[in-house]
């Protein structure tokens, strides 16, 4: 039964490549919010320690521009980097109405409120419920970056111990005004960095986050530039070195 609906959930998403991530279990995660997709692949419970991958905002906008009916992403980029992921517990996380259009679920979740508090309070939950007592590292790709930034900021709580984002925005004011791009007015802001310890992977040809912007909002010592990479293609990289 459990396969059946896996299939039936991604088959409504047209276009997708909706091969599952082997080895990991379709679990879906009720929050007061919203209910959040992930896919867990908890091979050691002992080990005191998860990976947990946020994904980005998906299939926010059309060619032209337009806020989709759909915000599930169409590509596999943070999903093939779990997948790749040799370390004992490892959980991919989906954002809001990303795989499940929840009865909660409004257009500006993807679009103009994005990283609003409700979205933040979401994942939040999930991650909670995850990892429990389990020490964390944080992987956030595009909008996920500050998705995780913000949860890593509101939360101290949170046994967070590395924070790593590939091609991630960490301030959407200096993103949007770089693009000419309508403001984010429902979303909030990772005004500072956490003090964490952290990596930000940015593409040298990443059009969506240019090096040249992504070197604004954070440390230098804290930035590799992956020269040939773009938005959603690094390449073989190794996020844990």
């Amino acid at each position: 039964m459990k396969a059946f609906w896996l299939l039936f959930l991604l088959s409504g998403c047209a276009g997708i490549d909706n091969s599952v991530l082997s080895d990991f279990e379709y679990k879906p995660i009720q929050t007061p919010e919203y209910e959040i997709a992930t896919w867990q692949k908890i091979t050691n419970p002992q080990n005191k320690n998860v990976h947990i991958y946020i994904e980005g905002d998906g299939h926010a906008y059309n060619a032209y521009g337009r806020p989709t009916s759909d915000p599930t992403p169409r590509g596999t980029f943070l999903r093939d980097l779990a997948q790749k992921d040799t370390f004992d517990n490892v959980v991919y996380m989906a954002r809001p109405c990303q795989f499940i259009m929840d009865k909660n679920c409004t257009e500006s979740d993807w679009t103009t409120g994005r990283f609003a508090q409700k979205i933040i309070n979401s994942e939040s939950e999930a991650i909670k419920q995850i990892a429990k007592n389990k020490h964390i590292t944080l992987i956030g790709y595009s909008g996920g970056a500050m998705v995780s930034g913000l949860v890593i900021k509101q939360h101290p709580e949170f046994k967070i111990d590395k924070w790593i984002t590939v091609a991630g925005v960490l301030n959407h004011h200096k993103w949007t005004q770089y693009f000419g791009d309508m403001a984010l007015s429902e979303s909030l802001n990772v005004e500072s960095l956490p003090n964490i310890k952290q990596k930000h992977f940015i593409g040298g040809k990443d059009k969506t986050i240019p090096y040249n912007l992504a070197k604004q909002w954070a440390n230098q010592q804290d930035i590799i530039l992956i020269e040939n990479a773009t938005h959603d293609n690094f390449g073989k990289i190794d996020l844990f070195k």
